[in-house]
Order: C-alpha cells, then structure tokens, then sequence
C-alpha cells in the first residue's frame, strides 16, 4: 500500500508530539532535539496544506464533469466526451443510439467505432489532434460509415475540463441523399437542354457567352465546350445588328426583364443564320443586371413566307392602328376579327379581349336589336347605310356613330362586315352641358332681376317700419304689429338673398380662409341641426390647402346640404364630411370635364339617406323646385348652394352612392398667394358706432322714390342735411347749383340713362376727393369690376338696409 501525504504528515506530527511529552516529564532537549522538533512539525504542516489543495482541485474539476455529463444526457444530439489521451468519459443516450451501441454498454469511442475503415479512422484522428492542440476552437468534418450512415462530427476542448475533449455527433443521411438526388436532377436537365429542339445560352455581365447547349453549338458550327469557356463575346456572332439589337445583347443595365428580337448570326464558315431570341435578364438582390439567359429558335422557313406577306400587310397595318376613330372587322355573323386601338379604347376593351365576341356585346342592351338589323341590311345591300347612334357599353357613358359597310369574300362565308365608330360622347356631353348652362343662366338672370325689384320694394318696407318704431314704444299695441311687418319684410329678403345667390350676384366678402378651422367650429351646430339619432363623421386632411371664400356663406353651403341629407335619412344613418387637398392634371380625365386642370380643395358631403332619383339629379339646382311637400321646403336651398360655389370660382357635383344615400363634391380653387388671414376675432371686435348721429351735407340719388324717401328721413333724423335727386342728370344740376360743400354722395348704381358709376366719374372730375356709397339689390362685384376710376375710394351698401345700416356706413365713411 502506497503511504499519501495525509499520513505522513501525522507521523511527523506524532513523533513531536512524542519529543514534547518526552520534555515534560523531565528530560532534558537537547539543540539537535528541538531542530528535528521543528523540521518535523513544518513538514507534517506543508504536507496537510499540499493535500488539501490537491483533492480540492480534483474535487472541483470532479464537480465540472458531472454537471457537464448531465448537462449532455438532455441533448438530443449524439454527444461524447473523452479525455485527451482518448481515452471515454462519458456519452449520452443519444450518441450510443445514433451509433447502434447498447445503453448499458459497452462504451466505445469513434475511433474505437470506426478503426475499421482507413479512412474515417485517419480524418478522426486529425480532428481529435486538432480539438487537442487548438483547444476551443476546435474543428468538424462529415464522413460516411461501412453502413452507408453519414454522419457530422465536431470535436473541441472545454475551458473548464481542460483534460477533457467534447464530441459532436449528428446523422446528415437524408441531406446528403437529397444532395444526390439534385446532382442527378442537374444530370437530366442538362441532357434535356443539350438535345432540346431550340438552342439555350446564357450571358454573364459583360455579354460573354458562360454557356452554350448542344444544338445552339451545333447551329454555329462549333463544338459546345468552345463556346462554354466564358471567352467569346456574343457580340463577335452577330451580323448588322438592327437599332438596339446589340444593347439589348450587350449592354444588360438598360434592359428589363424579358426582351425579344430576331437577328442574324454568323456560322463558323460564314453563312447566315436568322434566328428569334428570348431573353430573360437576370438580376441580383439589389436590381443589378448580372446576367442573361436566352432561348434561340431558327427562322430560315419562317423568313420565307414573313417577307412575301409583310410588304402587303404593312400599309395596311399603318393605316388601321393609326386611323383616328375606331375601325372594327367582323364576320357574317357579326363575330369582332379585329379591332384598332381606338376602337378599343372607346369600348373599354384591352387588346384582343373583344375578338370572338358579338359586336352588339359591346353595345347597351337596349341598342342591340337596331345594331342586328344594321348588320343584316349591309350584307345584303351595296350601298353604305345611315349612322346609328348608339351607347356603348362600359362603367362611363360613351356615345358612338356606326358606318357599317359589307367586303365581299369569295364566298358567304368568307364575307366581312367593316364598321368605322366615331365617338360623339364629348359632342353630345357639350350639347347637354350648353343646354344646362343656357337654362340656368337664363333662369339666374330672371331670378337676380326679380331680386333687384324686390330689394328695392323691401329697402322701403323695412325703413318705413324702422321710421314707425321711432315713434312707437315697445308697450305700444302698434309696435307688434309693425314689427311683424319688418320681421316679414326681413325673411322676403332672406328669399331675395337666395335667389341673387343662385344668379351669382349677391354680394360676397371673400377671405383666405381653412376650410379645417370652418368645419370645426360649425361641428357643434350641426349635431343640433341633424339630431342624436344621426352620425356626424368629418374627417380633415392634413395640411389642407388655404381658399378665398366668404366664410358666411360658405358656413350657409355647409348648413343647407346638412339639412338636405338630414331630412333624405329620416331620422337616422351617417352624415360625412371629408376634406382633401386635390390636383387636376388634365381637364376630364380623372373628374368632371368642366373643371379645368389646376389645384382644388375636394370637400365631400356623404349621407346615407334614399338618394336622388334619375330623373331629378338634373333639376336639383333649379330655383323653387323641391320634392318635399308643400309647405316643407322653398326649393331653394340647393339652388343657394349651387350659386355660392359658382360665384366663389368653384364646381359642385352630386351623384348616387353604391347602397345608398349621395355625395356632394365641392372643388374650390386653392388660394396660392401667400396671404395672411385676417384675425376673425379682431374684425368682430372692432368698435361698433352707438352714436350714429352726425353732420354733414349728403347728396342721396335714387331713381325710386319710396328708397329714396326713407333714406332722406332716416340721415335727416340723425342730423345730416339730405339734398335728393332721382337720377344722374339731375343730381349733376344739384351739385352745380349748391353752393356749400358736398361731404359724401350716396346714389344707386342701376339708374335710367345716367348710372350711377357714370354720375361718380362726373363729380371726380370735378372734386376728386368725394367720397361715395354704392346702394344696389345687385353684388358690389358686378359693376365694381367694370369702374375705369380708382375703386378704393368706394364704399357699398346693399339692399335692402334698415335704419341702423344706413347711418352706421354714413358715420362709418364720414369718420375717416
């Protein structure tokens, strides 16, 4: 039995114990004594201290390979470890499964496993030397086993076990058997493209031939191993390439992914091969040409017959796709042959897609009996018949002429049937938007001079009731009475506001305003407007572009269409407003043909109500007319709406949505001008004049008299002298007769002979400086724009006004 060095360290130990208990009982230490006591007593200490560093390491390392052998039991690949001499450690279920090996023994390593085959037993041992002298790193390799068994296997060092090398093991069979059957697949496709009927080649980057099939070699002369070394340009192949012919063979940067062309090669003895290529340009990740791969196929009888017919199909060919209205071909029967491109474009149809159809398939159903007929009467007449009109079929409505003529054949069966289309879609949409645009604009003439009238009539109304309260106190039984007469007087020109809308003539105050901030503020009054039972949806869009509108009557448009699609619910459903920034880039491709090409704001009014009927969509915008019973509505809501929009430059359209309910779309020209909005705020807070007294001669010219004569009693109560006349003459006579100044000249502008304008450029001829007040029941625009004298020292004032109107733009002017 070997001793350790745990007991000789209690031998040394006891013997100077024995050398101490030997002292105390009396005899005496000599000096060799005590040195042996203490080589005795340091050794027994050093050999306890290397014994307990020593199976504490052991222990240690001990621990790291059991938690490393049970770490590997769980894997589910092969795992091993041995020591570095090879000799086994450890190894999992796995492993022992993998290599057919029992689990309860014996265990062997691989080398052990496969010592029978050279080879596999060489490449592991240059493994294991690898894991041993390049630790961690480590290295794999594959190997078949004597069972046909491929197996992967990597090998390398632990840090923690640095006596120990880990092994392992995965079975690779089925990959490598796929691998195998790829290279026989390869095996096939290249037998299949070397004696395929049409040649292959392909290109790399720069036009060099990477390969070339049997045939295609065969075909030039050459062997296929000549041509597949990746030496020989295309290009040196190629005969007096057409325009481009030689890019596209070439030059792969500029080419899409498939192109198609003939060209004519040159053999290995100089003759001449025709050919048609196909090429498919192939491309990397980022969308680089890095190569081509092409299908040839020979065209020697093709090019026989293709140059005996393309001289006679040529300029008819021309004349047929470039003819600018449709031309049709058809059969006996009336089948579409072909057709030119516009004639497809007026039906809708792509290329080829009418052929083998009946050419009354292209047409409405109504219009089809009269088209057989056309059809049956050309076949048996020489003689070309009458047009017929007819709609052609489509999601737009098109309108078409047809000539119809018959080409005789050599047969019945062989006759043909030419059809020329003319499209009058535009000619027929023009006559009826001409038709529209004269109605309204004869029926917003009538309806602005009626207002004029009526304006004039209610300025005298509502002065005359004004004058009357002056006199009257509100407990007075009379003052009702003539309140109600103003408070009537005050809704007929709220009707006269409407009908001068619809005209296009009432009097418009334009801002630069966002339609956004319009319709946020207006939220709140139209839930009330609409009701709880109804949703209000508005969706805004970003960043919407800025127009010049008059925000109160813009607001009016907004509450008008809510109240039309409120009452077309009947109580419930969704009520829409959307905003969206739109460009037009051409005048009746994408929208209405009306609307010029520019920048538009689209404001969409949707609702999900019954919808207009057909054959009302056309007069919706008419003054007075109205589906509602009587009593429910003027008929002139709409029609207040159309004249906003028009007089603001804008378009409004309306159609049917898909379900149910309509949608309003309203264009509105962007404002461009980089304008600042004036302050809403600062304008509604600026100072109103309490005291509309003041002092002043006022020349009053107004060709009716009840006008007239209210407005001078009105400036006379106030304080102002009032000289009258009832037109320009005669004003003119007063401002030569008056001897005294003359400090503001108020006069109508539609007057007998001499306007107003006219009269205004009299007196500026003679005091520059006068200043002046418009009165009109028309819109200041509609003469402001005609005045050939400075604008910006003209004010106005529409009819009808009261009282307080009239005095407060008299102190108003007078005050500057």
């Amino acid at each position: 039995m070997g001793v350790d060095a745990r007991q000789l360290a209690a031998a040394f130990f006891l013997v100077a114990v024995l050398i101490v208990i030997s002292a105390l009982l009396g005899r005496e230490l000599g000096p060799f004594n005590i040195v042996i006591l203490s080589v005795m007593v340091v050794a027994a200490m050093g050999l306890g201290l290397w014994y307990l560093i020593f199976h504490g390491l052991r222990r240690a390392a001990r621990g790291n390979l059991d938690l490393l052998s049970e770490v590997i039991s769980n894997s589910p690949e092969g795992r091993l470890i041995t020591t570095k001499d090879g000799t086994y450690v450890s190894s999992n279920a796995a492993y022992r499964k993998l290599l057919g090996l029992s689990l309860r023994g014996p265990h062997k390593t691989l080398e052990e496993l496969l010592s029978e085959d050279p080879d596999a037993a060489r490449r592991l041992s240059s493994l294991f030397k690898t894991a041993v002298y390049e630790g961690a790193s480590g290295s794999r390799i594959d190997l078949q086993t004597t069972n046909g068994q491929w197996l992967s296997i990597l090998a390398h060092s632990v840090e923690a076990l640095p006596d120990s090398i880990i092994w392992y093991v995965t079975e690779t069979t089925r990959q490598h058997a796929l691998e195998e059957d790829g290279r026989i697949e390869r095996e096939k496709l290249s037998e299949y493209f070397n004696n395929a009927p049409v040649g292959f080649y392909s290109l790399d980057g720069t036009g060099k031939i990477q390969f070339a099939n049997r045939i295609f070699a065969d075909w030039l002369g050459y062997h296929q191993d000549e041509l597949s070394k990746g030496n020989r340009p295309f290009s040196e192949f190629i005969i007096k390439p057409n325009d481009g012919q030689l890019d596209f063979i070439e030059d792969l940067s500029e080419v899409g992914h498939l192109f198609e062309g003939e060209l004519d090669l040159r053999r290995r003895d100089g003759t001449v091969l025709p050919v048609h290529i196909t090429q498919t340009i192939v491309r990397d990740d980022a969308g680089n040409a890095v190569g081509s791969r092409s299908v040839v196929r020979e065209l020697l009888q093709e090019q026989e017959w293709r140059e005996r017919v393309a001289s006679a199909e040529l300029h008819f060919r021309r004349f047929f796709e470039a003819a600018p209205i449709g031309i049709v071909i058809l059969n006996a029967e009336g089948i579409v042959m072909e057709g030119n491109p516009a004639f497809r474009a007026m039906t809708e149809t792509v290329i080829n897609s009418a052929v083998g159809a009946h050419v009354t398939e292209l047409v409405q159903p109504v219009e089809r009996d009269m088209l057989n007929s056309k059809l049956a009467e050309a076949l048996v007449s020489d003689l070309t018949s009458t047009p017929l009109e007819v709609k052609l079929k489509g999601d737009t409505e098109r309108a078409a002429n047809f000539y119809i003529s018959a080409i005789a054949g050599t047969g019945e069966s062989s006759s043909r049937i030419l059809v020329h289309v003319v499209d009058t879609s535009i000619q027929r949409n023009l006559e009826v938007q001409f038709a529209q645009s004269q109605k309204m604009q004869a029926v917003g003439q009538l309806a602005g001079g009626i207002a004029h009238d009526f304006n004039n009539l209610l300025t005298a109304m509502i002065g005359f009731c004004d004058l009357l309260l002056l006199r009257h106190q509100v407990g007075d039984p009379s003052y009702s009475d003539i309140t109600q007469i103003k408070q009537n007087s005050n809704r007929a020109a709220g009707l006269v506001r409407q009908l001068l809308a619809f005209s296009r003539q009432q009097t418009l105050r334009p801002e630069v305003t966002d339609l956004t901030d319009v319709l946020a503020e207006l939220s709140n009054l139209l839930r009330r407007l609409i009701g709880e039972a109804i949703q209000l949806k508005i969706t805004h869009a970003r960043d919407l572009w800025l127009v010049k509108v008059d925000r109160g009557q813009f607001e009016q448009v907004i509450i008008n269409l809510a109240v039309n699609a409120r009452d077309a619910m009947s109580g419930d459903g969704i009520l829409t407003f959307e905003t969206e920034n739109l460009t037009i880039t051409r005048r009746g491709h994408e929208y209405h043909e009306l609307i010029p090409a520019g920048d538009y704001i689209l404001v969409k009014v949707s609702d999900t109500g019954t919808g207009i009927p057909d054959e009302v969509v056309a007069k919706i915008f008419d003054p007075f007319f109205t589906t509602k019973k009587v009593g429910e509505g003027t008929g002139l809501g709409l029609s207040t709406v159309y004249g906003i929009i028009k007089q603001t430059g804008g378009f409004i359209f309306t159609e049917n949505n898909e379900g149910a309910g309509t949608t309003f779309n309203i264009f509105l020209p962007r404002y461009a001008d980089v304008v600042v909005a004036s302050d809403r705020s600062e304008a509604l807070s600026a100072p109103v004049h309490r005291d509309l007294t003041g002092k002043g001669t006022i020349l009053l010219v107004e060709d009716e008299d009840p006008v007239r004569l209210f407005a001078s009693r009105a400036l006379q109560n106030k304080g102002y002298t009032v000289l009258q006349a009832n037109c320009g003459e005669t004003a003119l006579e007063v401002v030569a007769a008056h001897e005294g100044i003359i400090d503001l000249v108020i006069t109508d502008v539609v007057m007998p002979v001499m306007d107003g304008p006219t009269l205004v450029k009299n007196i500026f001829a003679e005091t520059p400086d006068m200043k002046v007040i418009f009165i009109s029941g028309y819109a200041e625009d509609a003469f402001r724009k005609d005045l050939d004298f400075d604008v910006s020292k003209i004010d106005f004032l529409p009819k009808p006004f009261s009282l307080k109107e009239i005095a407060g733009k008299v102190k108003e002017v007078l005050s500057r």
